[in-house]
């Protein structure tokens, strides 16, 4: 199987590097555009040869090609790269807000699949939403799918307007949890903890919750109960989180980035 990547930025070479590591493409079955070349020692083990500015017959000879460029750049990258594309090909997005529709427009194209990685891709514990057109049959997503598993963890969904949502939770979902873990570092500062004290003590609270969690067979409030006891500490911290309506302000904030993506698609 050859691919080939059109933008080599953080997730094209995610994708690159994941590919080749799980033994699921050869580096030299990968061909990328990039506006600037990378040097020997950052091409993955992909030949340089691979590599080039514009796109070229390398594309037609591809199975799958993946848009990895800037959404806002998408539209000039088209008019280059559409006269290598061919309709047995299968079109993979990775681009935020740019619909199937968009895609199928500008590159004259019928397989296409978007999809929503995030952060977690770049160490294989990435979580992506994916949607497809409907001329892709189930070979051409089992396919994709195997792809995109080499980065983390994925799922399917028929309705792509739900990739706006999953923009919202699973795409911007971890600069929430960083923003969390950054208040809860400078809460534990000014109770008098060294930086470096409150980051290990912030970090493995996480680090220990989440693989609690997912060893268990508790729900998150049962989960919630087991640490806070009744009339302790926990307990009155919850308090807080309940009479603020933090819940209501997560959900509000995820629901402020929802109608970005959706103005960001338009």
């Amino acid at each position: 199987m050859k691919i080939s990547i059109i933008g080599f930025g953080n997730l094209g070479k995610t994708f690159a590097s994941s590919f080749i590591k799980s033994k699921f493409i050869k580096s030299e079955d990968i061909y990328v555009v990039t506006r600037t070349l990378p040097q020997s020692e950052m091409s993955l083990g992909i030949p340089m040869v691979n590599f080039q500015k514009l796109p070229d017959l390398n594309i037609t000879a591809s199975d799958i090609v993946i848009l990895a460029t800037k959404p806002q750049d998408f539209e000039e990258v088209a008019k280059t790269l559409k006269q290598f594309i061919t309709d047995e090909q299968i079109v993979l997005s990775v681009m935020a807000g740019v619909s199937i529709e968009k895609i199928k427009e500008k590159l004259s194209v019928k397989k296409v699949i978007r999809s929503m990685p995030n952060l977690g891709t770049q160490i294989g514990l990435g979580m992506t939403v994916f949607s497809a057109s409907a001329e892709t049959d189930r070979k051409d997503l089992f396919i994709v799918q195997n792809l995109i598993n080499t980065t983390g963890k994925s799922i399917y969904v028929e309705d792509e307007s739900l990739i706006n949502p999953a923009t919202a939770v699973s795409g911007s979902g971890p600069a929430y949890v960083f923003y969390f873990m950054n208040a809860m570092i400078e809460a534990a500062e000014d109770f008098g903890f060294s930086s470096s004290e409150a980051e290990v003590l912030v970090h493995q609270t996480f680090l220990g919750a989440i693989n609690l969690q997912s060893t268990s067979n508790l729900s998150y409030n049962e989960l919630i109960t087991k640490v806070a006891s009744k009339g302790g500490t926990t307990e009155s911290a919850l308090k807080v989180f309940e009479t603020n309506a933090l819940d209501k302000i997560i959900a509000h904030a995820m629901q402020s980035a929802n109608n970005r993506a959706i103005e960001l698609g338009a």
